[in-house]
């Protein structure tokens, strides 16, 4: 014979598994966008279309980080989720046949598109702690230039085998996981299409 104790634990814990079946089903149904942006873009592709950038496996969320400005305030890096973000990594010196060209190409292919530009965020991780120069300051204001030395988030970014972290342009989704590496010395075009197919196939962000 049931307890009434018994009878109001086993109904407690039906509230438990029914508030975990909801929670869970709230998580896929958010999920769900970028989930079918990236099997619609990689598994079911057309015959000879193949992406440019290469897919970070298993893609799984950055660290949290909390970084810096410029002016030395200190700012969360969570704060770019819900935007694709496009982010490179460099020091301050930032060598123009380099880090600049990265930093334009990230500004060019954002542009190119078009209505979704502001989908997209445009992030620039400096690794030390060298001074950077105005002109570079000025030429790329739109882009969030982030303190990052010692920070867990650099080493969540990998490069590809036997290349350096500054070789990459990296592509975060807006929830917040790494999904694309894109090669040293990247092609702008070829970027841009990446791009384009996955604001185009995602939902959110």
């Amino acid at each position: 014979m049931t307890t009434p104790l018994e009878t109001r634990e086993d109904a407690y814990r039906d509230v438990i598994r029914t508030g975990r079946i909801k929670m869970l089903l709230i998580l896929l149904v958010c999920a769900a966008p970028i989930i079918a942006s990236y099997v619609t873009y990689y598994f079911l592709k057309p015959q000879g279309r193949t992406n440019y950038g290469e897919l970070v496996m298993p893609v799984k969320p950055v660290p949290a980080a909390q970084l810096r400005t410029l002016d030395g305030k200190p700012y969360d890096f969570a704060a770019l989720q819900g935007k694709w973000v496009m982010l490179t990594v460099d020091g301050g010196a930032c060598p123009e046949n380099t880090c600049v060209k990265k930093l334009y190409k990230m500004r060019q292919v954002r542009a190119t598109q078009g209505k979704d530009a502001d989908r997209v965020e445009l992030a620039w991780l400096i690794d030390d702690e060298a001074q950077l120069e105005t002109r570079v300051i000025r030429a790329y204001d739109a882009t969030h230039m982030l303190r990052a030395s010692g920070a867990p988030l650099l080493s969540a970014l990998p490069p590809a085998p036997g290349g350096a972290l500054r070789d990459h342009i990296y592509l975060i989704d807006p929830l917040g996981n790494l999904v694309l590496r894109f090669p040293k010395d990247a092609i702008p075009e070829k970027m841009k299409k990446d791009l384009e197919r996955l604001l185009k196939y995602s939902g959110i962000g």
